[in-house]
């Protein structure tokens, strides 16, 4: 069963040179490509795909914007920023909207398909050049911080480290002996404790804090 992908960026060279490498992949689908953020929205509706890549400045509607769009609709749709920029300013927005990945256009042809793999199958994805920025952001919460990891269970701590190391809840439940229920039962008490959105946050966080 092939992953069935949108490219979203409103580079015509750029979508061809994304779809000439995807139609490679014999597991790899592209189903649309969309120009700009708000047509990027109207192809998730129209076409469901797996993964949407989409870049983060676009007219209309901006990558942002797109993604949580995207998001509230559709949540268990894989986002996979694809883009030049790399600073805290458009990283942490970016995962904020519910991204599950960010990659640089510099990355090779063959990592991007790593990663587009990696998060259909819900696993976060970061490229090394965002990460530092990342980790500043994370560590600017000081004692607050701290004082929320103290509300996890050790339990929970466990799921937390299995998370970091990219696990999907199916690999964490036969690891820790627990059913999938249970592992997505503390993956949500995890979210909300560490007061986080998603996944990619909280596998960051716990990289971070060397859980």
């Amino acid at each position: 069963m092939s992953i069935r992908v949108l490219i979203a960026d409103d580079h015509h060279v750029v979508r061809r040179g994304l779809l000439f490498f995807l139609k490679t992949q014999s597991d790899i689908e592209v189903v649309a490509e969309a120009t700009n953020g708000q047509e990027a929205v109207n192809l998730t509706q129209e076409h469901q795909p797996d993964v949407v890549v989409m870049d983060l400045i676009m007219p209309i509607m901006d990558g942002i914007e797109a993604t949580k769009a995207i998001k509230d609709k559709y949540p268990k749709i894989a986002i996979l920023m694809l883009t030049s920029f790399s600073d805290q300013d458009h990283v942490i927005p970016a995962l904020r909207a519910g991204a599950n990945g960010y990659q640089l256009k510099d990355v090779e042809p063959d990592e991007l398909v790593n990663s587009i793999r990696a998060v259909y199958r819900g696993e976060s994805q970061l490229h090394p050049k965002v990460t530092s920025h990342v980790m500043s952001h994370v560590q600017s919460g000081g004692q607050e911080e701290e004082n929320l990891i103290d509300q996890l269970t050790n339990r929970e701590k466990e799921v937390l480290s299995e998370i970091a190391n990219g696990k999907s809840n199916k690999e964490i439940a036969a690891s820790l002996y627990i059913t999938e229920k249970t592992v997505k039962t503390h993956v949500s008490n995890i979210l909300a404790k560490l007061e986080l959105s998603d996944r990619t946050q909280a596998a960051l966080y716990a990289v971070k804090r060397g859980i």
